[in-house]
């Protein structure tokens, strides 16, 4: 397999809430499962996709939404960290887009965040 660039890295902080303006971002049937914080705002996986919202310049007032199906994720992988000097898990996804990968800091479940990826891919 060709090893393609990343075209997009996050890193996310911490679990959290739900945040209640995601509503307005969902689609009719779909329901949000898990939520993480981002440097600056979050990360919320659906039934039906991967959500993150990216607060952008010295404000935030800006926002970027990126929206991944799932079904556009062909393959994935994940890594925990290790004992001393490595503190952050590390996911990759493959995807029809590209490359992306998501760093999990200390603290975030990276086999809770494995099955939040495998149960909206595999069922």
């Amino acid at each position: 397999m060709a090893e393609t660039s990343s075209i997009l890295v996050w890193t996310l902080v911490s679990e959290c809430p739900i945040p209640d303006d995601v509503i307005d971002l969902m689609v009719e049937g779909e329901v949000a499962v898990a939520a993480y914080k981002t440097f600056r705002d979050s990360a919320i996986f659906t039934n039906k996709r991967l959500i993150v919202r990216d607060a952008q310049g010295l404000t935030g007032k800006k926002v970027e939404v990126y929206s991944l199906p799932y079904s556009s994720i062909n393959m994935w992988s994940t890594e925990n960290a290790g004992r001393f000097l490595d503190f952050n898990a590390e996911v990759e996804l493959w995807t029809r887009a590209g490359h992306i990968k998501i760093n999990l800091q200390k603290g975030v479940d990276i086999r809770k965040f494995d099955k939040l990826i495998a149960n909206a891919l595999l069922k």
